[in-house]
């Protein structure tokens, strides 16, 4: 008896480690990944013209704030943060908020390389990109009165106090 509960102990403290070695190697849903964007300083977010959403032109990252968020597109993936250094979580397309997704393309400063051809005025094809099973459960997700958009929601500027 003793022999097996050091033989399954032995087991779970491997598969606990082993898992956390996966875990880190995965590594978009750890709070606190790097994501390979550095913002030193509060960032420079202007409104984009007709949207509820920010964005910072001198950003070298596809980088937006909506809604109380910071939102990064970055190597096909979409990541969002209260803070806007991080800590980085990762994001699944199906979740991310319609009115980031409908940011037109000239507002990604590094547009992916799919994006050419596409519309600057009109936001990334998500649908050619992710596929019908994305789209079946977001139709619609480019269509809106844009009469009816909300205004953007106040920056938080108790952010531009800190330094990193």
């Amino acid at each position: 008896m003793r022999y097996q509960l050091i033989a399954l102990s032995l087991l779970l403290s491997s598969a606990t480690a082993s898992y956390a070695q996966v875990s880190v190697g995965v590594g978009i849903n750890l709070p606190g990944v790097s994501i390979g964007i550095n913002v030193p300083a509060y960032p420079d977010l202007v409104p984009i013209p007709g949207y509820p959403v920010y964005y910072d032109p001198r950003a070298d990252s596809n980088y937006f704030f909506f809604d109380g968020l910071y939102w990064v597109y970055s190597d096909d993936n979409w990541y969002e943060s209260s803070w806007y250094n991080g800590p980085w979580h990762g994001v699944g397309p199906e979740y991310v908020p319609l009115f980031v997704l409908r940011v037109p393309v000239r507002y990604y400063r590094r547009p992916p390389a799919y994006f050419r051809g596409w519309h600057a005025d009109a936001a990334p094809r998500w649908g050619d990109h992710w596929g019908r099973d994305w789209e079946s459960h977001r139709q619609g997700w480019n269509q809106w009165d844009h009469r009816a958009t909300p205004p953007a929601a106040p920056l938080p500027g108790y952010q531009r106090e800190y330094s990193d």
